[in-house]
């Protein structure tokens, strides 16, 4: 069989950043999109149970199921609160989040209903797809569709420090939010870094986030296991806690 080449003498950055070649040995066509599922190496058939359930929605929409509590389809600015303080986070980032992904992506996904700005900023779980922004990680396609290939590639590309490409550091997320960046994309560029930020916020352990858990951040899985944890008594032991109090604490239950 012909090798495929995936790294060319006079790009520097096609070696420094390299594709994960061997994903095609775990997953059955990781180039082709998945709809409801959020498959990995480690994971072909995605979060088995969830992606059963949820099996009429794409990835993109499970992700965002948590704050539709009531499955109207539409998300208020204080559902997106009210699910960021059962996530842990306190009350000024959770204030912070709800105006920002609000304000960020409510009149695109309104435009599927109206041309007119929805005067409450609520967000349309049928056309979330169109809030999808530049300058991101490419796992998600544009109709919401999960890549298999593209998650992979993420941790060949970027996760240097860990020998087994299965976490990332924050500082290797940044590396990724910058590399993935498009041009002239100031939006893309802030939404990816507030996204991701927010992501290592929430499942970072010793100062590194992990694969596994990543993958469920994308299917929105992980919201639910993290929520569930808080509310029995066990609580959530990752995130990063700055103090009792902090800006950026996650409490632990």
């Amino acid at each position: 069989m012909t090798s495929v080449e995936t790294s060319a003498e006079k790009s520097a950055v096609t070696f420094s950043r390299p594709v994960a070649v061997a994903a095609d040995k775990s997953i059955r066509s990781p180039g082709v999109a998945r709809s409801n599922i959020a498959s990995s190496t480690e994971h072909p058939q995605g979060t088995k149970h969830w992606a059963s359930q949820h099996k009429n929605y794409t990835v993109l929409q499970q992700h965002i199921l948590f704050w539709d509590r009531d499955e109207d389809g539409q998300i208020f600015p204080v559902d997106i609160y009210s699910g960021f303080r059962e996530l842990g986070f306190n009350i000024i980032f959770s204030i912070l989040a709800a105006i920002i992904v609000s304000f960020g992506i409510s009149y695109p996904t309104r435009l599927a209903h109206s041309y007119f700005p929805d005067p409450y900023f609520r967000i349309y779980v049928d056309s979330i797809h169109k809030a999808k922004h530049g300058s991101d990680s490419g796992v998600i396609d544009s109709e919401g569709r999960f890549v298999p290939q593209n998650f992979e590639n993420l941790f060949a590309k970027y996760a240097k420090e860990d020998k087994s490409r299965s976490s990332l550091t924050l500082g290797e997320l940044f590396l990724l939010t910058h590399g993935q960046r498009s041009a002239v994309d100031p939006f893309g560029w802030s939404a990816s870094i507030f996204e991701f930020f927010t992501t290592w916020l929430l499942i970072q352990k010793d100062r590194k986030i992990q694969k596994e858990d990543l993958r469920k951040v994308y299917d929105g899985s992980l919201f639910w296991d993290i929520k569930g944890k808080r509310s029995n008594g066990t609580g959530w032991d990752k995130g990063f806690k700055f103090g009792r109090n902090g800006m950026w604490a996650i409490k632990s239950n």
